[in-house]
């Protein structure tokens, strides 16, 4: 009998790969125009009123500066960074009737293009998952992410991180003009500049573009003026959604005296006080900072060990912006929106090494969306459950926030760094090794 013709060893099996073709294209696209129409609809339709602040406050600063009664951040003070008023005046393009309409459309137009972005021809399956989780994650977040001045600076970042390979100096002048409308997205150009070797070239594009607003606004006579959202937010007191104010909400829920809600005409918000809160107002700032300091510490450690910058830069991102929004005063319901481009990049460069995150951003979002807009009333008043359900969103922060600093402490140990480099250890089973560590990095065309 004739020996069997077996080769010394079987070709590998072709990968499975993730449907990727226009089909998968086209059906992302429906599912945007479909979630945006939804998120519009509700935005008119919502009890609780979530266009309150494009429908009253951006639109008073629109219309006071188009009547010469004052222009924020020039003639007057203005809590924002001066570049929110580009959108907020942009958005009286077809006159104040059509204001809110203007916003909404101002709000999809860039999520469109970042978007558009994320899910083109070139890009792979990691993508259009990311793409994918975005219109779920908008979704369960409901109006309010597509209702306030965060919803310029989102779509923003997600474009940037996707350009910050190919054109680094552009995405990081796309970084610096969101960081001008909305501070949070100088977390992710601060981990650029401690996780990437192009750190110079960023930081020289972040310091060039914001003097040539710097000198913009001082040409216009802003004088100080231009740097006036620091000290408005200094002077902020505890916001009954910030995380630390939970200590005086449940006093308040359980109707212990002393602890009460109270509408702060100045801030436009709901502040919570009670016993030692006006030394919590005193400490936050500065713990704030130096959480931040911190965490950016751990992420030098671990670019001394030698991490490279796929595996750094999306944990020390979400690290730093969690940190922006779990140790801070104000915790605005809108701050969920920061998460979504440090999740996106997350999936991008880590595959499933990014599940944890991702599942805990996502419930994040929908309590979010459970508390704000509908039932937020209940909250106002302290209604137990209500407040059980927002501490329960704040806590998930914190849990996000130890899962990224514990990745970036990781990174920092030389063992660590050894299995990654061997295929074991802190490298996830499932991702690719990544590809020209000395690039200004980010996504590989896949």
């Amino acid at each position: 009998m004739g020996k069997w013709n077996v080769p010394d060893s079987l070709p590998p099996k072709p990968p499975v790969r993730f449907a990727s073709g226009p089909s998968l294209r086209i059906l992302l696209w429906a599912g945007f125009i479909a979630v945006h129409a939804w998120l519009v609809y509700i935005c008119f339709a919502a009890i609780g009123w979530p266009l309150g602040d494009v429908d009253v406050v951006y639109l008073g600063w629109a219309t006071d500066a188009a009547s010469g009664v004052a222009l924020v951040g020039i003639t007057a003070p203005f809590v924002y960074p001066l570049l929110a008023v580009v959108p907020i005046f942009a958005a009286l393009a077809f006159g104040t009737a059509s204001y809110t309409a203007t916003w909404l459309g101002i709000v999809t137009l860039l999520n469109a293009v970042a978007f558009a972005a994320l899910t083109g021809r070139r890009r792979g399956p990691r993508a259009l998952l990311a793409a994918g989780w975005w219109l779920a994650f908008l979704l369960l977040l409901g109006p309010i992410a597509i209702a306030r001045i965060d919803s310029i600076t989102a779509p923003l970042v997600i474009l940037a991180v996707l350009w910050l390979r190919t054109r680094p100096v552009w995405g990081t002048v796309i970084l610096t003009l969101a960081t001008w409308v909305k501070i949070w997205p100088i977390a992710v150009i601060a981990a650029l500049v401690i996780a990437s070797k192009q750190r110079m070239c960023a930081g020289y594009a972040f310091l060039a573009t914001s003097a040539v607003i710097v000198v913009t606004a001082l040409s216009l006579g802003s004088g100080l003026r231009v740097f006036s959202f620091i000290s408005e937010q200094a002077n902020r007191g505890i916001q009954i959604e910030s995380p630390v104010g939970a200590i005086w909400m449940v006093q308040a829920a359980l109707r212990i005296p002393g602890s009460y809600i109270y509408y702060d005409h100045d801030i436009l918000t709901f502040q919570v006080v009670g016993p030692g809160s006006f030394i919590a107002v005193a400490l936050m700032t500065p713990v704030l900072a130096l959480c931040i300091a911190a965490v950016l510490l751990i992420a030098v450690r671990a670019t001394r060990a030698g991490a490279s910058f796929e595996r750094l830069f999306p944990p020390l991102v979400l690290a730093l912006v969690v940190t922006l929004m779990a140790v801070n005063k104000v915790g605005s319901p809108q701050f969920v929106i920061w998460l979504a481009a440090p999740t996106i990049l997350g999936i991008l460069l880590r595959g499933r090494g990014w599940r944890t995150p991702t599942i805990l951003v996502t419930v994040i979002a929908g309590l979010t969306q459970v508390v704000y807009p509908y039932l937020y009333d209940w909250l106002l008043v302290a209604n137990p459950l209500m407040v059980l359900a927002l501490s329960m969103r704040n806590v998930l922060e914190f849990v996000v926030l130890a899962w990224a600093v514990r990745e970036v402490w990781t990174l920092g140990s030389s063992s660590a760094q050894h299995g990654s480099r061997h295929g074991n250890g802190n490298a996830a089973p499932h991702d690719p090794p990544a590809a020209g560590l000395d690039r200004p990095i980010l996504i590989p065309r896949e």
